[in-house]
């Protein structure tokens, strides 16, 4: 099988911005040669509460559910339309002053975007 070359940023809770501290919750990749684009989310609750106790962790669910819907290209509801994997790709990994924010992107090779993003989820995020 031929490698792919991808991008990626691990999208980031920072529930207070003075405090400059993250924890880690999903993933958006990118495959243009495979014009894959995904974003996956895994949450872990309990270290969520201790990080940040009053951040309510369905909002974070439901903000990072709205990242998978741009992702997938799904618009409406607040969601905005953009068109193409390129153009969504680059809004999702724009910096923001939001409590979900993306980290630097970054790029690799892969035979399979789809096992890719869980392989990134398992390394960097669960």
């Amino acid at each position: 099988m031929t490698r792919m070359p991808y991008q990626y940023v691990v999208l980031r809770c920072v529930p207070d911005a003075e405090r400059e501290e993250f924890i880690n919750v999903g993933i958006v990749l990118r495959c243009q040669a495979a014009d894959h684009l995904e974003a996956a989310f895994a949450v872990d609750h309990a270290r969520l509460a201790a990080f940040a106790p009053s951040l309510d962790p369905d909002e974070l669910d439901a903000a990072l559910q709205v990242v998978c819907d741009v992702a997938a290209g799904r618009e409406g509801g607040g969601r905005p339309r953009l068109g193409d994997d390129g153009r969504r790709f680059g809004w999702l990994s724009a910096p923001r002053s939001t409590v979900v924010r993306p980290g630097p992107v970054h790029s690799g090779l892969t035979e399979d975007p789809a096992s890719e993003v869980q392989r990134l989820l398992d390394r960097l995020v669960r």
